[in-house]
């Protein structure tokens, strides 16, 4: 009798247990969706773009100008800086500089040359009747042809020609900006008019990009935009627009480029967008 008892009990609690449980996975399994949606986004909603980004218009920011380096005078490079694309330069800053050993005796020459001459030019105006001494007191256009006639004019223009030569072997960057295309290397040979690389001018940028026919009334010269990178989205840049193309294209796009001020976080080559000012 106690037996039977003690089964039915442990039965019973055994049941009661089983529908406890099941009872809660019910209320878990219908909380769980619900649960999800707010606490999970969909992974295409965090995919998607800012909303201002769906009316702008999409170009790219480039730079004004491009500026070759050359060499002035055809030797050997015994110290290349810009020796990487990328790589920044400052105005000023020395980037290449050239052999200068032929220069230097050359100039040693020339000023022999010229102390021979000047001997010379001595010599005609002494020849004259003219004290060593007293050459000074000689009639300027008497002096002239004694220069001419000894070969110092000609001699002090070559030494004059050398020593300003001679600070062509030094070569510094004309404006701040990046190295870009990059012809010529270390030990490399230097030629009058064959750029040595590149400089991507940082300092003067733009921003292109193209509009529906429909709105080109909107972007005339003289219009304010607000210019924002992929890199950058949270910022917001303003720029003017400077040229409009007068040809509309097959697919009823216009060409329009904007100014832009030079900044630290806008680069040539960064994917821009551009939405149009309203004052």
């Amino acid at each position: 009798m106690n037996r039977n008892i003690r089964f039915l009990l442990a039965s019973l609690f055994t049941f009661l247990l089983l529908a406890a449980c099941q009872q809660k996975k019910d209320v878990q399994r219908n909380a769980a969706p619900a649960d999800t949606l707010a606490v999970m986004p969909s992974e295409s909603s965090t995919r998607q773009p800012p909303a201002d980004y769906s009316t702008a218009n999409k170009g790219k920011i480039e730079s004004v100008r491009e500026i070759p380096v050359f060499s002035r005078i055809a030797e050997q490079i015994v110290m290349f800086a810009a020796d990487q694309t990328g790589q920044y330069v400052k105005k000023g800053q020395v980037v290449v500089r050239l052999s200068d050993v032929a220069l230097r005796e050359k100039i040693l020459h020339c000023r022999a040359k010229l102390e021979k001459a000047e001997f010379q030019y001595q010599a005609i105006l002494m020849g004259q009747g003219y004290k060593r001494d007293r050459l000074d007191e000689a009639p300027d256009n008497i002096k002239h042809l004694a220069r001419i006639n000894s070969g110092y004019n000609e001699a002090k223009a070559e030494l004059h020609e050398l020593e300003h030569s001679l600070s062509y072997c030094t070569i510094t960057a004309p404006i701040s900006g990046y190295v870009s295309q990059i012809r010529n290397t270390l030990y490399g040979a230097a030629l009058p008019g064959e750029p040595l690389f590149y400089i991507v001018d940082i300092d003067h940028l733009k921003v292109s990009f193209d509009v529906l026919e429909n709105e080109l009334a909107k972007y005339e010269n003289g219009a304010t935009l607000s210019v924002s990178t992929i890199t950058f989205p949270s910022e917001h840049h303003e720029a003017t627009v400077s040229a409009v193309s007068p040809v509309i294209d097959e697919n009823g796009m216009a060409h329009v480029e904007a100014t832009l001020a030079p900044h630290p976080h806008l680069l040539p080559g960064m994917t821009a967008f551009v939405t149009i000012t309203t004052k």
